[in-house]
């Protein structure tokens, strides 16, 4: 009932101002004041006060749980073991899953059994022979080479 009666006088209050400002020929302003004037009684008719008021009760009962009771910081030892078992086991579920795929065992394969290896375009060198696959990394930088060349730089 207080807080009804709170959120009257406030809004009573509200109204009031945006009344002096219409006064004043300030009617877009009063307006946006009448508009937020109006807010604490709606909310109080709404039962959103009262709603707020318990949540926040309900969050400072669970904090001083928090600190002084042993079992609250107990149950937060015991998420994170949870949290620790997953991941561990992710980990070695991620690990049994790359050697199966290396070895190519439960696995099925991603490309087609009767496609070719995608075809890499290789380098020449500066006679215009492909060089082997024996070069020292520099086969990609033979091409840039061969059009400056072409191109006088």
């Amino acid at each position: 009932m207080l807080t009804t009666t709170l959120c009257a006088a406030l809004s009573a209050a509200g109204l009031a101002l945006a009344v002096l400002t219409g006064y004043r020929r300030r009617y877009l302003r009063a307006t946006r004041i009448a508009a937020l004037a109006l807010l604490p009684v709606g909310l109080a008719m709404a039962g959103l006060v009262t709603l707020g008021r318990r949540i926040a009760t309900a969050v400072g009962d669970w904090a001083v749980d928090l600190v002084f009771k042993p079992t609250v910081w107990a149950g937060f030892v015991v998420i994170g073991c949870s949290v620790a078992l997953y991941g561990v086991t992710r980990l070695f579920s991620r690990r049994k899953r790359g050697g199966e795929a290396a070895e190519g065992v439960g696995r099925a394969s991603a490309v087609s059994p009767g496609a070719a290896a995608p075809a890499l375009p290789a380098a020449r060198g500066a006679s215009g022979k492909r060089r082997g696959s024996s070069d020292s990394g520099l086969s990609d930088f033979a091409d840039v080479e061969e059009i400056l060349r072409r191109r006088g730089i």
